[in-house]
């Protein structure tokens, strides 16, 4: 497991409402991101199997990419029964990371293998491509690919080569964000899954300034937590109809659910 806890405490102190910025002159000023809620519109099943690395919903058709030594996989899930259609494995050297599509091409990352799966839509492998560092979320804006890698920074990198382009260091009140996870795109903005936390960051991608933060605290009921249940991870975007999934690793339950502003 990647070992966070430090990063992590220090991470809820400054999202918690009670830190206070130091005074700095106007146009220096952090931007104080907007605190949500959410409220839970549908819930659907989803496989205790499935250890969710990158969640897609791209026409009509729900994609989720999974890790794990020896268990990673690229599915397509059906969303009313949860049932998943495995497309491709991946070796077991592999530790298979985020997902995303963009337009007939599929791409599915790995942790530390530094390679890039790329599928089309029916499963078939198109190609590997080499990146340097770690992969951990990946999210596209129709154009470019952007991808994290676990620190404070977002790549946006070319879709053909994964050359990086450009670096955005995601900052919450001027100070950096670590651990970025999974990534979506929604609404000209980046959705990312702070790693170990219930938090979603709402991120400017010009800026790399958290604008919101999502707490998604209490979404799985105790009742539903067993001993392998892992960490919130993983948003989907329909884009057709405005809906938002969200789940976790090795969790029961896909929820559908609407943010809500808290303050």
């Amino acid at each position: 497991m990647k070992n966070i806890l430090l990063t992590f405490i220090l991470l809820s102190l400054a999202v918690g409402c009670g830190s206070q910025p130091k005074k700095k002159s106007a146009t220096m000023m952090p931007v104080e991101p907007t605190q949500y809620g959410y409220r839970i519109k549908a819930t659907y099943p989803h496989l205790r199997s499935s250890y969710t690395q990158g969640l897609q919903f791209v026409d009509g058709e729900l994609w989720e990419g999974t890790g794990e030594w020896g268990e990673s996989v690229l599915q397509k899930v059906d969303l009313e029964s949860g049932r998943a259609d495995v497309l491709a494995r991946l070796p077991k050297s592999e530790f298979g990371e985020g997902i995303t599509i963009l337009g007939d091409t599929v791409y599915q990352l790995t942790w530390t293998n530094n390679t890039v799966h790329i599928y089309n839509r029916k499963g078939e492998k198109l190609q590997d491509v080499r990146y340097p560092g770690e992969g951990w979320g990946l999210t596209s804006d129709g154009k470019s690919l952007y991808m994290s890698d676990g620190t404070e920074r977002i790549f946006r990198v070319n879709p053909a080569t994964f050359k990086r382009e450009a670096t955005i260091v995601v900052t919450m009140r001027g100070e950096a964000v670590n651990f970025l996870n999974e990534l979506e795109w929604i609404d000209g903005k980046i959705w990312a899954n702070v790693y170990t936390t219930n938090y979603v960051v709402i991120i400017e991608p010009t800026t790399g300034v958290v604008e919101g933060v999502v707490d998604f605290d209490g979404l799985l009921s105790r009742q539903e937590i067993e001993q392998d249940t892992d960490v919130f991870n993983g948003i989907a975007y329909d884009k057709s109809t405005g809906r938002i999934f969200v789940t976790g690793k090795r969790w029961p339950t896909l929820f559908e659910v609407e943010i809500v502003k808290t303050e």
